[in-house]
């Protein structure tokens, strides 16, 4: 989460959808294209020349259940062909289902809300925003977000070989690089599961952890949205096979929207096949809530890859944290927002992934350059994980006294770290480097912080499948039971292919198209 002083009166705005913690430096996100330049390539073979694929604009917007309905924009033209653009009411009114047809993209100008806050106590299902397998949503303005308010629901259920894509207009105008981001906002799904640090006046967690009245309003817009309850198990809807790409767009100093925020999330919600291309912040963050989510791909994110804080209790399974060369913060970020003494703690159990950082973070936070990054209030518990940073150290943890300082299990994670020893990890505030390593447990449970990495790509090699998997049903049900570690087993395990895209950063096969380009179905 990247920082900021002074913006807000109170914590951290969470439409800036940024953490505020104490000490850390704000880590620049910028937006649109930047232009690295690089050593000339050696001469490769003509390929053989194929058509390009044209698209044909479709010839008008379909008629949908909301009263506003769409707005025809004309048509976009790009190298691809040209595209039919139907433009999203502000507020979507009544469950509305945006059907997949040949040549039509749909376009946010700006928010795009589905329902109005149902409040705290409601137990309403509101509107039910449908999106069908294939479809393509742009943010045709930076501050274009989708805002799923309280007491609605998203139905975004693609399928390994049509996924829905949230966007940016310069990847529909073909006008993208690698290094292409902070183009839109994001997807921000707000729910009625508990939460703490409030930060609208007037309400609490009550004491012994339990759910009161906290709720925190995402900040950012005239019209400002609240999230946070009493219902774990509140149910927000279902994202399945989904890319959100070029997001994070930034509001102001420190202040960024990321791809994908779940803000008070319950676990009634189904996360699923999600994943973030270059947000210009986090690839996802967890404001609070009770949020199980399994296969989850972040490649490229310039801040963190995963963020979560505010009391989250969190399961993730299958997890892929794939970051540009020399950008990024931390792989994984996890604490309570700089806010020790709220209560519930954050409890998080990540399994089975593989967390890559191939050089060193030019953003990098983390006093000691640590890729794994956990503060206090938060009990994480990792297992069946690889993490591959060779430029930097292992993990960094602030023991910020007491109680409050974090604590962390792991269970058959395997490290290829910058240092030896001790000097793989970083204590801060109460710990030290030589505590940290302690909590790590090097050699108990399958751990070992000094592994020679023989991954391809994000692929294990033999020493990454010379270490066993912790039972993982030991610790939750949620969890589906592996012999393994790491989130990708062998060449013939490709959960990720198809509903992918691919980049200069990850590729995932010839069945994923290109991050630069709109699929052609």
């Amino acid at each position: 989460m990247k920082n900021f002083h002074g913006l807000f009166l109170v914590g951290c705005s969470a439409i800036a959808l940024a953490g505020c913690g104490p000490t850390d430096i704000a880590s620049p996100g910028t937006g649109g294209n930047v232009v690295i330049n690089q050593p000339t390539p050696a001469p490769t073979p003509t390929p053989t020349a194929t058509a390009a694929p044209t698209v044909t604009a479709a010839a008008g917007c379909p008629t949908i259940a909301d009263p506003t309905g769409l707005t025809d924009a004309g048509t976009v033209t790009s190298s691809q062909g040209s595209w039919r653009v139907c433009t999203l009411p502000s507020r979507i009114t009544a469950s509305t289902t945006l059907p997949k047809i040949a040549g039509l993209l749909y376009s946010m100008n700006g928010r795009v809300d589905v329902g109005t806050d149902a409040g705290f106590n409601s137990t309403s299902t509101g509107v039910t925003l449908t999106i069908e397998p294939g479809v393509i949503l742009f943010g045709n303005t930076g501050t274009s977000w989708l805002a799923v308010n309280r007491g609605n629901r998203i139905n975004a259920t693609g399928t390994a070989t049509a996924p829905i894509i949230f966007t940016s207009r310069d990847n529909v105008l073909g006008l993208n690089g690698e290094t292409s981001q902070g183009q839109w906002g994001g997807v921000v799904l707000m729910g009625r599961a508990p939460i703490t640090d409030c930060t609208v006046p007037g309400t609490a967690v009550a004491s012994g952890g339990t759910a009161s009245t906290c709720e925190r309003e995402t900040e950012g817009s005239s019209d400002p949205a609240r999230f946070g309850g009493a219902n774990s198990a509140d149910n927000s809807g279902t994202m399945k096979y989904v890319q959100i790409r070029y997001s994070g767009f930034v509001l102001g100093a420190g202040s960024e929207l990321q791809a994908l925020t779940l803000e008070g999330v319950g676990s009634g919600t189904q996360l699923d096949y999600i994943q973030s291309y270059n947000s210009s912040d986090d690839g996802a963050e967890f404001f609070g809530g009770t949020v199980n989510m399994k296969h989850y791909v972040a490649v490229g994110a310039d801040d963190d890859s995963l963020d979560m804080d505010t009391g989250v209790q969190a399961n993730l399974q299958y997890v892929l944290l794939l970051q540009r060369a020399g950008q990024g913060d931390a792989l994984m970020e996890l604490d309570s927002n700089g806010n020790e003494s709220n209560t519930p703690r954050q409890k998080s159990i990540i399994a089975n992934f593989t967390a890559i950082q191939t050089a060193t973070s030019s953003n990098n936070e983390s006093n000691g350059q640590a890729a794994l990054f956990f503060r206090g209030n938060s009990d994480i518990t990792l297992a069946n994980g690889i993490v591959n940073t060779p430029a930097n150290q292992c993990i960094r943890m602030n023991g910020s006294g007491g109680a409050n300082s974090a604590t962390l299990t792991a269970r058959a994670v395997a490290m290829t770290c910058s240092g030896t020893g001790d000097d793989r990890f970083v204590g801060t505030g109460a710990y030290t480097a030589a505590q940290v390593a302690g909590f790590f447990g090097s050699g108990a449970n399958g751990n070992n912080a000094g592994l020679t990495s023989t991954l391809t790509g994000y692929v294990n090699g033999a020493n990454e499948n010379g270490i066993a998997g912790f039972d993982l049903t030991t610790l939750s049900s949620f969890f589906t039971a592996t012999t393994y570690i790491g989130a990708v087993k062998d060449s013939t395990d490709t959960w990720y292919a198809g509903w992918t895209c691919n980049s200069g950063a990850a590729n995932f096969g010839a069945t994923s198209t290109s991050c630069t380009l709109l699929p052609i179905t």
